[in-house]
């Protein structure tokens, strides 16, 4: 199994919003086979920090969905809408070992 960590550094005074469209944005990647589980904002650390993170069997699963979503008219519609919102983003993948 592994975990992803999509995480995004918001612009000043933009979670509320950011966090809205991410949660929209969730239906439409869940249906596209990516399980966004958890949407985690800041409480100490870098401020305007969003993460959605999902789990998934392996990498190939991992990459399959990416793929998908990549086609996906409702999740294209929300990430245009998101991205403006977005200063910088990383991803994180771990091996979930225990």
């Amino acid at each position: 199994m592994i975990v992803v960590r999509d995480i995004f550094q918001l612009q000043f005074g933009k979670a509320k919003e950011a966090t809205v469209l991410l949660k929209q944005g969730r239906e439409a990647l869940e249906r596209d086979g990516y399980p966004a589980q958890r949407l985690l904002v800041d409480v100490t650390g870098d401020y305007y920090t969003l993460v959605m993170e999902s789990t998934f069997d392996d990498l190939a699963s991992f990459e399959s969905s990416m793929a998908t979503v990549g086609t996906s008219e409702a999740w294209q519609d929300v990430y245009k809408r998101f991205t403006p919102l977005v200063r910088t983003g990383r991803r994180e993948v771990f091996r979930i070992v225990e």
